[in-house]
C-alpha cells in the first residue's frame, strides 16, 4: 500500500512539473471544458463514474471573427453493472470557415481494482470523421489557384484511440491518445496515392491529473492539469482551479499556457442536472480581433436510488 501511494504522489508531481516548464503551444483544444467531457480525450473514463451520464455542449470561439470555429458535442457513457465494463458514444460537429467536420465515436473500457480505494481502467476508442470544405466561401486573391478548384465532399477518415485512467473517489491520473492514426485533411490527391496535403492532424498524447480537497464542510477545491503533447514535440498545457460551494455552485478559472484565460461557473440544478458556462479571453495578439469565446454545457446524470456520485463528479 505504501509503495502504491508513493507511486501515485510521484506521478502527480511529475505532471505538475511538466505543466510549469512546458513551452508555448501551437494547437488549440476544441473545448476548454475537457474536464466535463473527459471521454473526448480518454476512452478509459467511460463508465468510470459508475453512473450513466449524458453531456451536451455548444462552443462559439473568437466572437466577431468571420468564419470563427463553432462546435456542438453530445456524448453518453455508462457502465455495465458488476461487469467492470464501461461504454460510451459521442457525436461532434465542428464548423470553421469553409469547412464542416462531423465525427462519431464509440468507447469501450475495462476496469480493475488495484487497491481498496483505487481502480485502473483501460479504454479503446473507434471513431469516424466526415469532412466537407466549400472553397467558394473563401475570398481568394487568385481564383485560378488549382488547389481550390474542387470542393471536398464527405471525405471519410477512420481512427483509433487508447487510454489508461487511475482513479479513486477524489484523485485521478490519466494518459491517453484518442487519435493514433495521422489524418490528412484537404488532400485532393488521395485517390491516386499522393502524399500531398494542405493540413493534417497528428497523433496527440494527453496527460491529466487532479485531486479534490476539503477546505471546509461546505467548500471543496479541485486543482487540475492537462498536458497535450503533439507528435512534432510541441506541448500545450491547461492548469485550472475550481471550487464547489455547498455541493451546488461551481466556480473556477483555467489558464492555457501561451495565451488563454477561461472563467467558468456551474450550477447543480438537481441531483441529476448540471448547467455550466465558460468564457475564454485571449491574452495575446488574437485579443485585438475578437471579444472572446463562449461555451455552454449541460450534464444529466442518471443516478440510481442506491448510487453515489464520486467527489470527482463535481468537476466532470
Amino acid at each position: 500500500m505504501t509503495n502504491f501511494t508513493t507511486i501515485k504522489k510521484i506521478a502527480f508531481i511529475f505532471l505538475l512539473i511538466i505543466s510549469f516548464f512546458s513551452g508555448n503551444a501551437q494547437e488549440n483544444e476544441r473545448y476548454t471544458q475537457y474536464f466535463y467531457n473527459p471521454t473526448g480525450i480518454n476512452p478509459a473514463y467511460a463508465g468510470a463514474s459508475g453512473i450513466t451520464t449524458l453531456f451536451s455542449s455548444y462552443r462559439t470561439q473568437w466572437v466577431g471573427v468571420p468564419g470563427a470555429p463553432q462546435t456542438v458535442a453530445l456524448s453518453l457513457n455508462g457502465a455495465v453493472l458488476k461487469k467492470n465494463i464501461g461504454w460510451g458514444l459521442s457525436v461532434m460537429s465542428d464548423k470553421i470557415g469553409p469547412s464542416d467536420q462531423s465525427a462519431i465515436a464509440a468507447d469501450f473500457a475495462y476496469s480493475m481494482n488495484v487497491s481498496p480505494t483505487y481502480k485502473l481502467s483501460f479504454g479503446l476508442k473507434a471513431s469516424a470523421n466526415l469532412l466537407n470544405v466549400d472553397f467558394t466561401k473563401l475570398y481568394l486573391k487568385d481564383g485560378t489557384e488549382p488547389t481550390f478548384e474542387n470542393n471536398i465532399d464527405n471525405k471519410f477518415s477512420p481512427n483509433l484511440g487508447v487510454g489508461f485512467y487511475l482513479h479513486s473517489d477524489r484523485t485521478s491520473i490519466g494518459i491517453s491518445s484518442p487519435n493514433l492514426l495521422v489524418t490528412k485533411f484537404y488532400d485532393k490527391y488521395s485517390s491516386n496515392a499522393s502524399t500531398s496535403s494542405i493540413a493534417k492532424e497528428n497523433m496527440n498524447i494527453f496527460l491529466t491529473a487532479n485531486h479534490v480537497f476539503d477546505l471546509d464542510y461546505f467548500l471543496k477545491f479541485k486543482p487540475s492539469i492537462l498536458v497535450k503533447i503533439v507528435k512534432d514535440g510541441t506541448i500545450q498545457t491547461y492548469s485550472s482551479a475550481t471550487f464547489l460551494v455547498n455541493d451546488v455552485f461551481t466556480i473556477g478559472m483555467s489558464y492555457r499556457f501561451g495565451g488563454t484565460i477561461n472563467n467558468l461557473a456551474g450550477f447543480q440544478v438537481s441531483d441529476r442536472m448540471f448547467i455550466g458556462y465558460g468564457y475564454d479571453l485571449e491574452t495575446k495578439s488574437m485579443r485585438n480581433y475578437n471579444t472572446g469565446s463562449h461555451e455552454i454545457f449541460i450534464r444529466f446524470d442518471f443516478v440510481g436510488k442506491n448510487q453515489k456520485r464520486s467527489m470527482l463528479g463535481f468537476y466532470f
